[in-house]
């Protein structure tokens, strides 16, 4: 004798499905990150191009550490956050350059490394190296960015140039060269910063220019 099995004896529940996958967090970290390297910029344009006088080499410090640095810093943590790997990178480098740079102009003015009078000169020459060195390199690592970019790079890479040849060659005049290249980088990256507001309000992105690199 065979059994029969009626529909109302079979288990019709469905089966379990998988819990729908959170969505990834978004976010732009440039709305924060390129107004404050660019504030940290005019500062330091500023000061360069003799809005201060020369005893006043501290005078943009307040900025930069207090907004440009730690501002920065928390931009690149967080792109990292969202894995944005280069806008990291990118923000992580001048997050070191700022930090770095109001830890020489401190250190210089308060004796904490306790370098000689005599290497003072020398000192800031290798700071202006190093740092040259390196955004030179992120230039050319970040041709595939929009223009816009490029140009923040290019223009950041000539004033750190003039800047280190009045160091080495106490020319005043260069070094008012440095600033105005500084002031002439923050504008651009205040092109950015409007950039990013429009497009994190829902605008249409502004135009960057096409990248030198496809």
């Amino acid at each position: 004798m065979t059994a029969t099995i009626t529909p109302a004896q079979v288990d019709l529940q469905p089966a379990p499905t998988a819990p729908p996958e959170a969505a990834a967090p978004v976010g732009n970290p440039a709305v924060i990150g390129i107004p404050l390297f660019v504030v940290g910029s005019i500062a330091l344009g500023l000061q360069q191009v003799g809005f201060v006088s020369a005893a006043g080499g501290g005078a943009p410090l307040a900025i930069i550490l207090a907004a440009t640095g730690l501002g920065t810093l928390l931009a690149a943590v967080w792109a990292m956050s969202l894995g944005q790997s280069a806008v990291a990178g990118i923000f992580a480098i001048f997050a070191g350059f700022w930090f770095s740079y109001a830890a020489l102009i401190l250190g210089l003015t308060h004796d904490w490394f306790a370098i000689a009078a005599t290497d003072v000169t020398s000192t800031v020459e290798l700071f202006l190296i190093s740092w040259l060195v390196v955004i030179v390199l992120l230039t050319i690592g970040t041709l595939r960015l929009p223009l816009a970019f490029t140009a923040v790079f290019v223009l950041i890479d000539l004033s750190l140039l003039a800047t280190l040849l009045a160091t080495a060659n106490a020319s005043t005049g260069m070094g008012h060269l440095g600033g105005y290249l500084a002031l002439a980088f923050a504008a651009v990256g205040a092109y950015l910063f409007v950039d990013a507001c429009v497009q994190t309000t829902g605008g249409t992105a502004l135009p960057l220019g096409t990248p030198i690199q496809h």
